[in-house]
């Protein structure tokens, strides 16, 4: 008990030390200009790192949410030889990252059990386990130090002043510069925030619950889009349940665009909502405690955002193994 009061009382220095650095920097920035936060440049599409290159798919370029995705690759392959580390102890208790992941995984597992059924619990938890834990990664690394402020100058009408720190590196000024200035171009951006990776990831999840289908009800799968079993027998009726199976697969379709824009929508509102907040002067309490509100705030975000894509994809899983029409009714 002593034990747990002592780490509380150390915690809480911690978030006082880190608000009166807050309002040190907020009082240094009235006299030095390259401490003055800088609204950044926003732009929906991710901003190019190279110049284009002619490829046989057309002209591309590198955008910096491409060594976004080698880094949450990295995490990933890291934290995982770091659970396998931590298992070979042989421990019968797995202590560390190995007891996190154990429990986090377990927890996964009995909710992926409880709505998919044990026979085919085996088969979706792999996609909803790591969608879900992709994803996280990919939402919870851009509220890294450096992501989205640190970067090369680039030439723009609406940029701002720069001032010489060391070298051949540059800070960005408050001051709009008159005449072209210059704009940050960030070495790395969130990969959410970028339209193809998740529309590539609802595409992958809707092709991936097609298959699954496939796989548990065979042809009969079909008939959920294209239902012709009473067509003929009843004619009316039919032609109703001929409909719905359109409206089916106009919804699979449909499937891709809410998965890709809901979470591209809500983590590029939340790069904008930490960019405008960081790059406002309140008062030095204020300075120190809003943006640390906001990145909190973000962070819970992103933890829902991955819930909720893995949870859909599961979802939508469990309901293609069910059967439909006739099949459903005899069973």
């Amino acid at each position: 008990m002593e034990k747990t009061v002592k780490r509380r009382a150390v915690h809480r220095w911690w978030v006082l030390g880190f608000i009166l650095l807050g309002v040190a920097i907020y009082i240094a920035s009235l006299s030095l200009p390259m401490l003055v936060p800088v609204r950044p440049h926003i732009q929906v599409a991710p901003e190019a790192l190279s110049e284009p290159f002619e490829t046989p798919l057309g002209q591309m370029y590198i955008p910096n949410t491409f060594p976004t995705l080698i880094l949450t690759v990295l995490i990933i392959v890291l934290l995982a030889f770091a659970v396998r580390q931590a298992t070979r102890r042989g421990d019968l208790v797995p202590k560390g990252i190995a007891g996190v992941m154990e429990a986090g995984i377990e927890v996964l597992y009995n909710l992926n059990e409880s709505t998919v059924g044990k026979r085919w619990a085996g088969v979706v938890f792999p996609w909803f386990a790591t969608i879900f834990i992709y994803v996280l990664v990919v939402n919870l690394v851009k509220l890294l130090p450096g992501f989205e402020t640190i970067g090369l100058l680039h030439h723009s009408a609406e940029g701002h002043e720069t001032q010489l720190l060391f070298g051949n590196v540059y800070t960005v000024l408050a001051a709009e510069a008159h005449g072209e200035g210059y704009v940050v171009t960030p070495f790395f951006r969130a990969l959410s925030t970028d339209l193809n990776f998740t529309a590539a990831l609802a595409l992958i999840s809707v092709v991936a619950t097609q298959v699954i289908g496939f796989r548990a009800q065979k042809f009969r799968y079909l008939l959920k889009f294209f239902n012709v079993s009473h067509l003929f027998s009843k004619p009316f009726f039919g032609a109703m349940d001929f409909l719905v199976g359109l409206l089916e697969l106009i919804s699979e379709f449909a499937k891709i665009l809410s998965f890709a824009f809901r979470l591209f929508g809500n983590m590029f509102a939340g790069m904008v909502l930490v960019a405008l907040i960081g790059s406002l002067i309140f008062l030095p309490v204020l300075n120190s405690l809003l943006p640390a509100m906001v990145v909190m705030f973000e962070f819970f975000i992103g933890l829902i955002q991955a819930f909720v894509f893995g949870m859909l994809t599961m979802v939508f899983m469990a309901q293609a193994t069910q059967g439909h029409g006739d099949e459903e009714h005899h069973e």
